[in-house]
């Protein structure tokens, strides 16, 4: 029998399968990278785990592939696979493609594990960031430019965008992005009509980018 000046029996940890196990530890590793940001230890992740720093280099002999899986769970599997040919579907009118977009985008990344690991990363210098950053430029800030670009002018053949549409297309997602920052960064209230906010973001936008970028085209020309 147990003794009771002992206290209650420490309840045994449930042995679980090889995968169900190294989802735990990713699940576990997202919330405490997003917590204490990337200067964490796997000796202090494995405690808060309860597990030990033995099992967890078992399944993650270094930090550097688990900070790989967590970029695929926080990132890549949130990337709804039809993103990617959403902001180019002539079908649609521009503006309603930004808005469709950008009100799917933003419910998806709003969330303190994406945003609080995207800022620690940055930070931090783990390569998450610059991996996640090429895939929005590739898919999002480029095919954006270049729809900005056909705006302005129709007759625009150019398949690389100039640099100051690129510019401004990182402009309306930076802006768009900054209410999840402001939400779980700053620990602003922010307003919860998202569709309403994107849609409001992407009128700005449509309103002034045009005309900035034909300004730019206009002085290049008096110039030449």
């Amino acid at each position: 029998m147990h003794d009771a000046d002992e206290g209650p029996a420490k309840p045994k940890r449930k042995r679980l399968d090889p995968q169900r196990r190294e989802e735990e530890i990713v699940e576990g590793a997202v919330l405490y990278f997003s917590e204490v940001g990337f200067d964490g230890s796997m000796r202090d992740l494995a405690a808060r785990l309860g597990i030990s720093h033995a099992l967890l280099f078992r399944y993650f002999p270094t930090k550097d592939l688990l900070i790989d899986r967590v970029y695929d769970q926080i990132y890549l599997a949130r990337w709804n696979p039809s993103w990617d040919t959403m902001l180019e579907d002539r079908s649609l009118n521009f503006p309603e493609r930004l808005i469709r977009f950008y009100s799917d985008y933003l419910r998806a990344v709003d969330r303190p594990e994406w945003v609080r690991t995207f800022v620690y990363g940055g930070l931090a210098g783990v390569n998450i960031n610059q991996r996640y950053l090429k895939l929005v430029r590739r898919k999002v800030i480029l095919p954006v430019a270049l729809e900005l670009e056909r705006l302005v002018d129709a007759g625009v053949s150019a398949e690389t965008p100039s640099d100051e549409a690129v510019e401004l297309s990182w402009g309306l997602h930076g802006e768009i992005f900054y209410l999840a920052i402001r939400r779980w960064v700053y620990g602003i209230k922010v307003t919860a009509d998202i569709d309403g906010f994107v849609a409001l973001t992407v009128a700005k936008f449509l309103k002034g980018a045009p005309g900035a970028l034909k300004g730019i085209a206009g002085a290049r020309g008096r110039k030449a």
